[in-house]
């Protein structure tokens, strides 16, 4: 879910879900992608992971395009590439602890200067696709500090993943991609806090897929994420008790193929939520190469 909450400091959106089957599979070209996204949650749990009591919901709609180029310049035995993401998002919040908004606008461009893509190599004898990519988040969403809910987080985030996909079987794909997030401050926090700088913790959080061709250009499977956050919150530099964010989703998923365009439907129900909403979310994503 995409939002800057007032009450409390939340991790700014990342990618939760958004990528799945054969994620580390990529050849030279444009690729061009959009992705829909509708996330809905009907509570919200403390740091123990219990349900927050009252009549606690946000629901979020976001679509996210993505272009992507990789070049035939090689680097490491790599092919390099630069691709940039721009999201936007329409956020209803209604809860009993505090936030009660909705806001509709452009998220934060997320850039990528560099990205290094594997296409020939082999694990214990299995075809092995990876990528390391740096991705950087800059403060260029709609941000109002005197609104309680954003479609901007008014930070700059450093979010680099390293992804792969792994073949055993003429039919069958493991795939995963696992990030590393920091983030600066905000020296412009939600006035309500009182406080002059809010800096979200660090964390790590993982997509993994597993698919198998039942039909030529017809996988189905099953995919998840899990996010873990590393370090606490700070409030004007002082670390916030009890302030990690931790979350897990799972569910089924379907990708069709050909003639360079794919189109991805995955589903996530959530659980073991700590510090955050817990819901279920379906993404659709279609994607063309030329």
């Amino acid at each position: 879910a995409g939002y800057a909450p007032a009450d409390n400091i939340q991790l700014p959106p990342v990618n939760l879900g958004l990528t799945s089957f054969q994620d580390g599979i990529a050849f030279p070209g444009l690729i061009v992608a959009e992705f829909i996204g509708y996330y809905h949650a009907g509570q919200f749990n403390d740091h123990r992971g219990d349900k927050i009591p009252g009549s606690n919901e946000i629901t979020t709609v976001s679509a996210t395009t993505q272009i992507a180029y990789l070049s035939k310049v090689r680097l490491l035995g790599g092919f390099v590439g630069a691709e940039m993401l721009l999201p936007l998002v329409d956020i209803d919040m209604n809860t009993c602890f505090g936030p009660k908004d909705q806001q509709r606008g452009a998220g934060d461009l997320i850039i990528s200067p560099f990205i290094l893509q594997w296409t020939d190599r082999k694990l214990f004898g299995m075809p092995y696709f990876h990528r390391f990519l740096l991705s950087i988040t800059l403060p260029t969403g709609d941000y109002d500090r005197k609104r309680p809910v954003n479609a901007g987080n008014h930070i700059f985030s450093f979010n680099p993943y390293y992804a792969f996909t792994i073949i055993p079987t003429d039919k069958l794909e493991l795939s995963a991609r696992l990030h590393y997030l920091w983030n600066s401050e905000n020296d412009e926090p939600f006035v309500g806090m009182g406080a002059g700088t809010i800096q979200p913790g660090q964390a790590f959080h993982v997509n993994y897929a597993a698919s198998c061709e039942v039909v030529q250009g017809v996988r189905l499977g099953i995919n998840g994420y899990v996010l873990q956050q590393l370090t606490e919150d700070k409030v004007d530099g002082h670390s916030q008790s009890n302030s990690k964010e931790r979350v897990f989703g799972i569910g089924p998923g379907i990708l069709l193929s050909g003639k360079g365009v794919s189109l991805y439907i995955n589903s996530y129900f959530e659980t073991g939520a700590e510090n955050r909403p817990e819901g279920a979310e379906v993404i659709f994503r279609i994607s063309k190469v030329f």
